[in-house]
């Protein structure tokens, strides 16, 4: 038996859109409210209820499970968290292959990409 794995934070999905605007005004048609982020540069972040989505328009190549350790799934800062660094050398043992990493020597805000077997990216993005 594994011991748990600690908590990687926040979880939404990132969507990859072809024209925010569009995007923005289907979801929110389907219920989804604008909780962040900024349109005239390409990116929001929509809720719906505990659903939380991104909406990113020439940023990604692909769709992404995203995970944000440190943060609630409200955003607000948690007091206690296993960092970013920490995933990232636990999965590094795990031989997971990275497509980005986070700095193992930095502190603070920080991002990796692992990729699943199917091809799908997942990005850790640490805010805090």
């Amino acid at each position: 038996m594994t011991a748990p794995v600690s908590s990687l934070g926040s979880f939404s999905v990132s969507l990859t859109v072809a024209d925010i605007t569009a995007s923005q005004a289907f979801y929110e048609k389907l219920g989804f409210a604008v909780a962040g982020g900024n349109a005239e540069q390409n990116w929001l972040i929509l809720r719906n209820g505990t659903v939380t989505i991104g909406l990113f328009q020439g940023m990604f190549e692909r769709n992404l499970l995203t995970f944000n350790p440190g943060w609630d799934a409200t955003a607000q800062p948690l007091s206690e968290f296993t960092d970013i660094r920490e995933h990232q050398k636990r999965l590094k043992a795990e031989g997971l292959t990275f497509q980005t990493e986070a700095d193992d020597n930095g502190t603070g805000p920080a991002s990796f990409v692992v990729v699943d077997p199917d091809g799908n990216p997942i990005l850790l993005d640490q805010h805090v």
